[in-house]
């Protein structure tokens, strides 16, 4: 359940050195942000943070940018590095929609996770992994494109699948049940309580 309405929460995440105000402006010119010229991973909903933190911390040599549209959840991700130094993390808050407004030709990698299924037909070009998203990917990734899908929903997956492979997409690896396979893996927040349910845990990286 996504928490919407902590009093003043945009004036909150604003004081956060972690967040990019105005990211439009850094458009193509991500680097002046990091002061490098490392890659650029983003996860797309990124909710409380969890997975970007860790990330960050585990791969000191990557650029991450967290991105989530909730004012209230991206607030959770910021209170959680207040006592943390990462150079390499940035926060956006953002709809993915218009993702081709702060971002062109420098992504590298694409986190996807369990993002909602919007499971209604009339829904479908909401979906995350949608022809009409990765038609938005296609203009920001500097060279090739890859994606790390992980969802529990079995239908988003499936439905994930096709529309990847139907785009052009080759996929590199695939889990249907990503704990038992043990493969290397840093959890999300929702992550942790669906793997306490004993759900499995979809997984796909895709390459184009």
């Amino acid at each position: 359940m996504r928490l919407r309405n902590i009093k003043n929460a945009k004036e909150k995440i604003n004081l956060s050195p972690y967040i990019i105000q105005n990211p439009e402006k850094y458009k193509g010119k991500y680097k002046e942000i990091f002061k490098n010229n490392n890659k650029i991973h983003i996860e797309i909903g990124m909710g409380k943070g969890d997975f970007i933190i860790n990330m960050a911390e585990k791969y000191p040599n990557i650029n991450f940018i967290g991105i989530e549209k909730f004012d209230s959840v991206i607030l959770r991700a910021t209170q959680k590095l207040e006592n943390i130094k990462l150079s390499n993390l940035k926060l956006i808050r953002f709809d993915a929609t218009k993702i081709e407004d702060i971002f062109e030709k420098e992504i590298e990698t694409i986190y996807l996770n369990f993002s909602d299924p919007w499971p209604k037909n009339r829904h479908e070009d909401r979906r995350l992994t949608s022809k009409k998203f990765l038609e938005r990917y296609d203009n920001i990734f500097k060279n090739k494109s890859k994606i790390i899908q992980k969802t529990d929903n079995r239908h988003l997956f499936e439905y994930s699948l096709k529309s990847f492979t139907d785009y052009g997409y080759k996929i590199n690896d695939i889990s249907l049940n990503l704990h038992e396979d043990k493969l290397d893996n840093i959890e999300t927040e929702y992550e942790k309580r669906f793997v306490a349910l004993n759900f499995p845990i979809y997984m796909v990286e895709v390459e184009k």
